[in-house]
């Protein structure tokens, strides 16, 4: 099938899947979707062995493997993703809170990896499911950022306070790049491709990327805004945005910086005052249309994808433990890491902001990418389902509870 063949038929299930829940169950439609998904796809694993003239698990392990949703998304959707949802943001709101969310982003993630570590090695023998720390420190980075998608959707209809939001939108946003950047400094250690790698080589090798990313995204934002300054055309403001989204991704790769970071910032500065000087109203209408409408259609795949990905996950009451350890060591993980990284912040006074950071820290696509780029593996068969199981639980029951939580503490 062809690449075009596979988006087709993607889009097509996305399609089907989001009428059923419209019809249904009536939940927002990503996470509709990505239900159907989940329930499609027990379906048909359930039913294999009655349909002995197809092999239905290789057939869907196939499809997926066409798409590879790593690649796919570290390469490629992420860019656009995190664009779209740096452009929503309130800027002058997200600077007022700057420290907060900084520290949340940076201290908060690596806090919630170390965490996440310590407690997933000591607890998961009593499972059956012993893992060595290091692979732990990696299962801590895939699981420590929250999800952006999720987490800006989730915004809209929560009904926070302002200031509360722009923390949020903002962790979210750049805690991404924060995991993927701890995750590619400590992948090698854990994998042994990397043994002679001192300490002082990670930090330095996760400021070049995290910094490096954040300075490389200034700038290709102030050059882009710079060339479209004095050209007053929708046409070419839309190209120049995605010029500015894919290829500063691109080239922060291509230089070994943190593509998450520097494309989040590039999208910032569209709300900047250089941005808001150099894009007309209409134009800026027009713009923040199509990234909306790119945004909820990629979020739609990507949903799908995770609900799909279930066939790599081994079934078993091993499993099935880890899981429900995992989950709520990575709760565990998500509250002290908030509560620590907050203490020395006036936010610490706010015990209902606090709560709503601690149960809004969702996961997502970047997680199940993550798990599923491991070396293949026996290690790879255990975490991969130990994610999966996190990823769906707080998509599904963090997400789906979280505007009622807001208005429970806010009204």
């Amino acid at each position: 099938m062809t690449n075009l063949g596979i988006l087709g038929f993607l889009f097509t299930l996305s399609t089907l899947f989001a009428l059923l829940n419209y019809w249904t169950l009536r939940l927002p439609i990503t996470i509709g979707v990505m239900v159907m998904a989940l329930l499609f796809s027990l379906v048909l694993l359930v039913a294999g062995p009655f349909i002995p003239v197809y092999d239905v698990h290789a057939i869907m392990r196939s499809v997926l493997g066409t798409v590879d949703l790593p690649k796919s998304l570290l390469d490629g959707a992420l860019s656009m993703l995190l664009f779209a949802g740096a452009m929503q943001v309130d800027l002058k709101m997200m600077l007022a809170r700057g420290v907060p969310v900084v520290v949340l982003a940076l201290a908060g993630t690596i806090l919630a990896v170390l965490i996440l570590a310590v407690t997933a090695w000591v607890a998961l023998p009593f499972v059956g499911v012993p893992v060595p720390f290091s692979w732990c420190v990696i299962l801590g980075a895939i699981l420590a950022p929250t999800d952006p998608v999720s987490v800006v959707g989730m915004l809209r209809r929560a009904g926070l306070p302002a200031p509360l939001q722009a923390v949020f939108a903002g962790e979210s946003l750049f805690n991404d790049g924060i995991g993927i950047v701890v995750f590619g400094a400590t992948i090698g250690l854990a994998t042994g491709d990397a043994s002679h790698v001192t300490t002082q080589e990670v930090i330095e090798r996760f400021l070049l990327e995290a910094c490096g990313g954040a300075a490389l995204g200034a700038l290709t934002g102030v050059v882009t805004l710079s060339l479209v300054r004095r050209v007053h055309d929708h046409d070419i403001d839309l190209l120049a945005s995605l010029a500015l989204a894919t290829g500063t991704y691109s080239l922060a790769h291509a230089l070994h910086m943190s593509g998450p970071i520097a494309v989040v910032v590039a999208g910032m500065s569209m709300a900047t005052e250089l941005g808001q000087r150099s894009i007309r109203d209409a134009s800026r209408a027009a713009l923040r249309g199509f990234w909306s409408m790119t945004d909820e259609a990629l979020n739609v795949l990507l949903f799908l994808l995770i609900g799909l990905e279930i066939v790599e996950v081994s079934p078993g009451l091993g499993v099935v433990a880890g899981m429900l350890t995992v989950i709520v060591l990575s709760l565990v993980a998500r509250g002290l890491s908030v509560m620590l990284a907050v203490l020395p912040l006036d936010l610490r006074r706010d015990r209902r902001a606090v709560a709503v950071l601690i149960w809004g820290g969702l996961r997502g696509g970047i997680s199940v990418a993550l798990a599923l780029g491991l070396p293949a593996g026996a290690l790879r068969d255990t975490l991969l389902p130990l994610c999966y199981g996190v990823v769906v639980f707080t998509i599904v029951v963090q997400g789906l509870t979280m505007e009622r939580v807001a208005k429970r503490l806010y009204s």
